[in-house]
């Protein structure tokens, strides 16, 4: 690392997630210093837990050669539900016995540093407005596509987090009331029920159970499992079913957005996520975010249509801790 790249003051994000903990430097423009990662170790508890962070800040402060007085604050995104204005975890699904557990206080002690604590998917939306593809932005929604469906809303640089800390959850919005379709959280008939990977996976076994006909079930049987991958590689070889299968997810992601521009008229719309099967790089990619678009020109008023900005994301895997660090950047900011 050489200082004349970067502008400080630099920020630390850290992103908890349950397979992985991923922490970077980060300085005042959302560039990328140094980052690094290690894997959360979960099923050992949150101390554990903590331990790891730990670790993994002392090796991004060793990898670029960083004095931790050179850190002007640190944010730390990790799953929900949660108490924002407490600092601790309420019960997360992918934290299983992280329940109540005060995660700021524990940070900060072993850090020494005060911590901004926030939501996962709303510091990963706040890392595309500040510094990825909403740069140009004054309001976001921003969906990440993965087991689950999380969402971020940002406007004029103000998270929507919430008096109960669960704003933005919109993954679990009702698209469907009668006899709809469970989801992790015990809810029926949410988005994310419909439209995740988890629901992908759902919907192929229940079409290939009505007799559907599709390659996927020599893949199947072959790898003995059905994942969104294996789908997605049908879809892309020509599968009829797993196509219509992908499609239909994306209309579903089309209705959700519509509901949400006719709540808050964004000036943009993006997904990030790993479901978002190679985004612009592939004819997959291409025709799942035309269909959401399609979806919603079919839903939605015509002028915020015509006006909302509806595409991919562009910071990947790096949002969450570029986030969380904008997050403490804009904390910094507020009390310096």
């Amino acid at each position: 690392m050489t200082d004349s790249q970067f502008r400080e003051p630099f920020f630390l994000g850290v992103d908890l997630g349950g397979t992985n903990i991923k922490a970077g430097v980060v300085d005042d423009h959302g560039r990328t210093v140094v980052h690094s990662r290690v894997s959360t170790e979960a099923n050992h508890g949150p101390d554990r837990g903590v331990s790891n962070i730990l670790r993994v800040v002392a090796t991004v402060l060793d990898k670029g050669g960083l004095n931790p007085d050179r850190i002007a604050s640190v944010g730390l995104a990790t799953p929900g539900p949660m108490d924002i204005p407490a600092g601790k975890l309420c019960d997360p699904p992918n934290l299983p016995g992280w329940k109540d557990y005060p995660i700021r206080e524990r940070v900060s002690d072993g850090l020494q540093k005060l911590i901004v604590l926030q939501n996962d998917a709303n510091a990963a939306a706040y890392g595309e407005y500040w510094a990825g593809g909403a740069r140009e932005a004054n309001s976001l929604v921003f969906w990440t596509l993965g087991t689950g469906i999380g969402s971020g809303i940002i406007i004029n640089d103000v998270i929507v987090q919430g008096e109960h800390s669960h704003g933005g959850e919109c993954g679990h919005i009702i698209i469907e009331m009668d006899n709809g379709r469970p989801c992790a959280t015990g809810q029926s008939g949410t988005l994310e029920a419909y439209a995740s990977a988890t629901a992908l996976i759902h919907s192929c076994r229940e079409a290939m159970a009505a007799g559907r006909e599709t390659s996927l079930r020599a893949v199947t049987d072959r790898d003995g499992g059905l994942t969104p991958i294996l789908i997605a590689e049908a879809a892309t070889a020509g599968d009829p079913l797993a196509v219509e299968l992908i499609m239909h997810a994306a209309k579903f992601l089309g209705v959700g957005t519509t509901t949400l521009m006719h709540t808050i008229d964004p000036d943009m719309v993006l997904f990030g996520g790993a479901m978002t099967f190679g985004r612009h790089a592939t004819e997959l990619g291409r025709q799942f975010i035309d269909r959401i678009r399609e979806e919603v020109r079919h839903r939605a008023f015509p002028v915020p249509y015509a006006s909302t900005v509806i595409d991919y994301a562009v910071l990947g895997g790096r949002a969450g801790y570029i986030g969380a660090a904008g997050c403490a950047r804009r904390e910094f900011t507020r009390v310096a």
